[in-house]
């Protein structure tokens, strides 16, 4: 995951130089995309859930601001607010699996967790609520059937936003938390088989909207 994020915001920020030349508000732009870059790194190298989440709502909060950069056209305005709050939806179930998380275990560290999970002794009950929580955050960032309503509208800001963004970084954030989290889920095989239906489902709804699309951005 470091290298996708250096290697991908590297060629996005150097792209952005001639892309966004022309526009007198380059510098905050820049600033924005490199602002991304440090919440993603910061989520990516996290050892525990606490430091994951401030990552996590700062490339949020980064994704709202790049959407939005054009933000005199009330289209693209709008097109940023829906991204934000439809985020926020599944942080709101992040949040509540950061929780239960901590409910059970007193703590957030990843080698804390893990040893006290693999033990055996949580209830399958609590480690799928976990889980379930995790995966509606998962849902959200990772733009999921239902909670993937913003994504196409998300096309609304500067390409470099659509590359770096939403087709090589912020959108992989949900699978990142998903295999991080991966010795919950494998203690709830309930939540697993979720995760591959709500996958599928949306995997083939997407490819179905792709058919029907004229633009490339949103095509892919």
């Amino acid at each position: 995951m470091l290298v996708v994020v250096t290697f991908v915001s590297s060629l996005v920020h150097l792209y952005s130089i001639s892309y966004m030349s022309a526009d007198p508000h380059l510098p905050r732009f820049m600033s924005y995309l490199s602002l991304f870059t440090f919440f993603m790194l910061m989520l990516v190298t996290a050892d525990n859930f606490l430091q994951m989440f401030f990552g996590w709502e700062g490339v949020g909060l980064c994704s709202y601001l790049l959407i939005g950069f054009w933000y005199k056209n009330v289209d693209y305005g709008k097109a940023a607010r829906k991204a934000f709050v439809m985020n926020r939806i599944g942080d709101l179930g992040l949040l509540m699996g950061l929780f239960l998380i901590f409910h059970q275990y007193q703590s957030l560290d990843y080698s804390f967790v893990l040893p006290k999970i693999a033990e055996g002794s949580t209830s399958v009950y609590m480690l799928t609520a976990i889980s379930l929580c995790l995966f509606v955050g998962a849902m959200g960032k990772s733009a999921q059937i239902p909670l993937y309503t913003w994504l196409p509208d998300a096309m609304a800001g500067p390409t470099p936003v659509s590359a770096l963004i939403h087709a090589a970084t912020m959108v992989t954030a949900g699978v990142h938390l998903i295999v991080r989290s991966n010795f919950v889920f494998d203690a709830a095989p309930t939540a697993q088989l979720l995760v591959v239906i709500v996958g599928a489902i949306t995997l083939i709804f997407g490819a179905l909207i792709g058919t029907a699309k004229d633009d490339i951005k949103k095509a892919l």
